[in-house]
């Protein structure tokens, strides 16, 4: 019997956030999401000492999943952000940085967490009231009977991740092709609710990022030897289709909901065969022209199906079994009984397609919304970004249809957004402290930190050393390259603001971004050109990026709220 060990006491720690330690902690954490932010963010890579898969990335989806945190105020933070990030898809470093942003900016203060919390509460309150509000100066409305604005989220949103690895043509071209799929979703007879359907990825590593296109129905990885099996397609009419959730393979130990009956004295074996071939026998008088099994078939019934003209695919796996139930209309059979009638499903036509070095068997629906990528990348590596990123840029889009606008992107947003609370709290405050028991001392406090972490965030683009400007009529984000000359004409240097809406040929005036300046009323309520200049035009998931702003704000409260940590050590 093993020793057993007296239960260790519960270690506590109260101010947590007035450690030295955790304060370094925070930092580094900071430190790593802010060095991977934008399309010229750092590549991390992340792999454990004793082996095992490697990770390079610059995905907070990625990176969080991969880094270990052990300290519970950073669990805390990662965790909202990761559960941010399984929401919305996109947001994620903008969330993690703006938070830190926050907690290190208030501790500075000293003022007492309630207070710090009411009014952070206020601020965000104003924030996203002046987000949702049609007089909002850094948000567009999205008409879809245009695709440049959505085109233009895409692209943005794929030139955010570096690990990619894509050229200017690549990303137009993935861009079309992830828009292409998401309108394939998107059914033909939609009324006020719409079901969206399914966007498949299907992988082609080791092939050329050009050669990645989009193809409606699904389409079924097989080898070269089932293909050479299949016999020539050809039907008038509409195919048949019976889809298998259960295994076929004739193993006791996986014979779905039905009962094997077996004589004395016959062999198991033989037993389940018999009912496999009974089964084949109904689908043939049936008139099935095809089957679909998740996991394996015997081959004695493909066989038997095969004699019978039946086309049989096995192994097709569970990621594409909603989907192949969508396209074909049928209900996945678990069991080998009798098959009922409504069971089965139909496909508009079949045939076989080649890839690169992979074979596929096409299924093209009749009406259904599901299509398939094929997503090529040059490695292994920089496909396993592609990926992350598409499914990100088909979530927001998605997202899109719910609210039709999106955010300006650049570090516009931020700096607008830091102008706009300055305004708003210098000349109006009464109205933001209402009854809450704070002065307005405390209210231009907190406002300073507040618009100082949204505008550390936009500096947080820059990673080469360069300066960032603001100006005094819109609030927009405008970077310099480093070593530029300290006395000069703003406009011979800079070209388009981060969001790339504004040129500096307009009559504007410029001041560094951490500058001391008075506070000024942004210009809202954008102008119509701004739709008509959109092929160029840097965009944020308006959604992601105001759920974000929340979570950020709110895990920053929690974190500044926390006066003991007690942690179990058994």
């Amino acid at each position: 019997m093993s020793r057993l060990e007296a239960k260790k006491p519960s270690f506590c720690r109260s101010e947590p956030l007035t450690s030295e330690r955790v304060r370094a902690t925070l930092s580094v954490l900071k430190g790593i999401v802010t060095s991977c932010y934008g399309p010229a963010g750092r590549l991390k890579q992340l792999h454990n000492g004793l082996g095992g898969s490697v990770c390079t990335t610059s995905q907070s989806a990625a990176l969080l999943a991969n880094l270990p945190v052990t300290h519970p105020i950073l669990k805390i933070l990662t965790t909202s952000v990761q559960n941010h990030v399984s929401c919305f898809s996109d947001g994620g470093l903008f969330t993690a940085i703006l938070c830190c942003n926050l907690v290190e900016n208030v501790q500075r203060i000293g003022l007492t967490p309630t207070t710090v919390i009411k009014l952070n509460k206020q601020l965000l309150s104003l924030c996203t009231s002046y987000l949702k509000s049609e007089a909002c100066g850094c948000r567009i409305p999205v008409n879809f009977s245009s695709t440049q604005i959505l085109l233009c989220l895409v692209r943005s949103i794929l030139t955010s991740k570096p690990a990619c690895m894509l050229t200017t043509k690549e990303v137009d071209h993935i861009s079309t092709l992830i828009l292409r799929a998401f309108l394939l979703t998107i059914p033909e007879n939609a009324q006020d609710h719409i079901i969206l359907g399914k966007s498949i990825i299907v992988p082609l590593k080791h092939q050329r990022v050009i050669d990645s296109t989009v193809l409606p129905g699904i389409l079924i990885e097989i080898s070269e030897v089932q293909l050479m099996k299949i016999l020539p397609i050809k039907k008038s009419d509409s195919f048949k289709v019976a889809l298998f959730c259960v295994s076929l393979s004739g193993d006791l130990s996986d014979t779905g909901e039905g009962n094997v009956v077996v004589s004395y004295g016959v062999s198991l074996e033989n037993a389940v065969l018999d009912q496999l071939l009974n089964l084949g026998r109904q689908l043939v008088s049936d008139h099935v022209d095809l089957v679909l099994c998740q996991k394996v078939i015997h081959p004695s019934l493909k066989q038997f199906l095969r004699t019978h003209h039946v086309i049989a695919v096995d192994r097709v796996g569970v990621a594409v079994m909603e989907p192949l139930s969508k396209v074909t209309g049928t209900r996945p059979i678990g069991s080998l009984d009798s098959i009922s009638p409504s069971s089965y499903g139909s496909v508009k036509e079949l045939c076989t397609a080649k890839f690169g070095f992979k074979h596929f068997f096409h299924l093209i629906p009749n009406e259904t919304a599901v299509c398939s990528l094929l997503l090529c990348n040059r490695n292994d590596t920089a496909w396993d970004e592609l990926k992350l990123t598409c499914q990100t840029a088909l979530h927001a889009l998605q997202l899109t249809i719910k609210e039709p606008c999106v955010l300006l992107g650049g570090g516009c947003t931020e700096t607008h957004l830091a102008a706009y609370i300055r305004h708003k709290t210098r000349s109006e405050p009464e109205g933001i402290l209402r009854d809450d028991g704070c002065t307005q001392t405390e209210l231009q406090l907190i406002a300073e930190a507040f618009c100082s972490a949204l505008e550390s965030l936009a500096g947080s683009l820059e990673h080469d050393g360069g300066e960032i400007l603001t100006d005094g009529k819109y609030g927009h984000f405008w970077s310099v390259q480093a070593d530029s000359p300290s006395v000069v004409n703003w406009p011979d240097l800079l070209s388009r603001c981060g969001c790339g809406l504004y040129s500096s040929q307009e009559e504007l005036s410029w001041s560094f971004l951490r500058s001391a300046r008075l506070p000024f009323v942004p210009q809202t309520c954008l102008p119509c050109k701004a739709t008509d200049s959109a092929g160029n035009l840097t965009l944020d998931c308006f959604t992601a990026k105001l759920s974000g702003l929340q979570v950020a704000v709110e895990t920053a409260n929690l974190i500044l709220d926390l006066s003991y940590v007690i942690e179990d050590k058994n």
